[in-house]
């Protein structure tokens, strides 16, 4: 990791984020724990985190627009817009203001595809294609290793002055990381590309993803994966409630320890791609998410120590393994819409589980539902894992994305393309 962080580009890059995910690693656990103080909900306050991944249905629309603009100045914007959106917490009250707390999480789910989208985009102009596994793998460590005071300190400041502060803490990190990013060096634009209908344009991502035998593989196996994981975000409530009989901050304890495993896997990710590639790195970390899984289903603190400290490890394998291979196998033109399409189709079940496992928790033994995630996480991680060859390492192939993306011939390109190929046979696909 050394490497990309001797890039002066990166290591701005990475200052500016490093703002930024430190707000993001206080906020968020301290919305769902706001939520359960007010409403006193379990199934409540799990679905905070469904509020913030409902916005992914909007997922092509989004990485459609953010193609169309200079990666920097967009990145720039979108972590403004981020801070203003954080502004209704400073109204929150009561039970009767829940709403607004749900609103929030919901408008910043939908800056978070925004975010993710251009900021997949800004890292493959930035890197080299071979340093790519170590530029994700640096930024998941550092994601991962914030989950170590991020939500303990978000707790403490919670319990401390209340949830306004952390919405003020929340605007300055956004703001500070526009104001470093701003600093940052304009890159080389990508090569024009030749202009589709929108409606073309807006399905490109799928399209892409559907064509790639990697990631397609990937997010089947990733997808089906997440029809279940996310019950754990309400599940761990009631583990905490009925299972240790601990208030609901506790949570953040039991966060804080999946924050050192998410530190090993982060550091762990970019050897394990250039060992198994990135289906095999994405095959593990959804793998090791099942025994995780299992040992919660029992309720022991010690057990539950080393379940969320696993669960933690398998958490940036698969970002890192899923992010690289996107990187990697798209066209630079095409990688914003590429990740949010990504998005979309892994949140979308996962959207589904969280808002499941709110209901669920309050019918069904959560151990029982515990259970269930380790078994269909571990079958999500045999299917991954048998196309681990779909991503060969990395010393044992081209490390370049393919020369275009995979589309089908579009009915009418646009008039500056067709001046361009007026007179002359058009290749097919073009």
């Amino acid at each position: 990791m050394r490497t990309v962080l001797r890039r002066p580009d990166f290591r701005l890059l990475f200052g500016g984020l490093l703002a930024s995910m430190t707000a993001e690693s206080i906020l968020l656990l301290a919305l769902a724990i706001w939520v359960k103080d007010l409403t006193g909900s379990d199934g409540l306050a799990g679905a905070t985190i469904f509020a913030v991944i409902a916005p992914m249905t909007l997922a092509p629309l989004v990485g459609w627009f953010v193609d169309r603009y200079p990666r920097r100045p967009f990145f720039v914007a979108a972590n403004l817009v981020t801070a203003a959106l954080l502004t209704p917490l400073f109204m929150v009250r009561d039970a009767g203001d829940v709403w607004l707390v749900y609103l929030v999480a919901a408008l910043y789910g939908l800056s978070h595809i925004t975010l993710s989208a251009a900021l997949s985009g800004l890292i493959r102009q930035l890197v080299p294609v071979e340093l790519l596994a170590e530029a994700n793998g640096v930024l998941q460590t550092v994601r991962q290793g914030l989950r170590l005071i991020g939500p303990l300190a978000g707790a403490a400041l919670y319990a401390a002055i209340g949830g306004w502060a952390l919405a003020g803490i929340g605007m300055v990190g956004f703001l500070t990381a526009a104001a470093v990013v701003t600093a940052l060096p304009t890159p080389h634009p990508a090569p024009p590309t030749v202009r589709l209908r929108w409606p073309a344009e807006l399905g490109a991502g799928l399209r892409h993803l559907a064509g790639e035998p990697a990631l397609r593989r990937a997010l089947l196996g990733y997808g089906l994966g997440s029809l279940v994981m996310g019950f754990s975000e309400s599940l761990i409530f009631a583990y905490v409630d009925q299972g240790l009989n601990r208030d609901a901050a506790f949570v953040g304890v039991l966060v804080t320890v999946q924050g050192v495993g998410g530190l090993l896997g982060g550091l762990c990710s970019p050897a394990l791609i250039r060992r198994f590639g990135e289906v095999g790195t994405l095959a593990t970390g959804v793998a090791l998410f099942g025994p995780a899984a299992l040992a919660l289903a029992y309720p022991d603190l010690r057990l539950g120590f080393a379940a969320v400290l696993l669960a933690g490890v398998s958490l940036p394998l698969t970002m890192v393994g899923l992010h690289t291979l996107i990187q990697r196998r798209t066209p630079p033109g095409l990688v914003g819409r590429v990740a949010a399409a990504t998005d979309a189709v892994i949140s979308g079940p996962q959207a589904f589980s969280i808002g499941a496992g709110a209901l669920l928790v309050g019918f069904l033994d959560y151990r029982a539902l515990f259970a269930l995630i380790g078994v269909a996480t571990m079958a999500a991680g045999g299917y991954l894992w048998q196309g681990r060859h779909l991503s060969a390492p990395l010393g044992a192939r081209p490390p370049t994305p393919p020369s275009r993306p995979t589309l089908p011939a579009p009915r009418r390109a646009a008039e500056d393309a067709e001046r361009q190929v007026a007179g002359t046979h058009r290749p097919p696909g073009r």
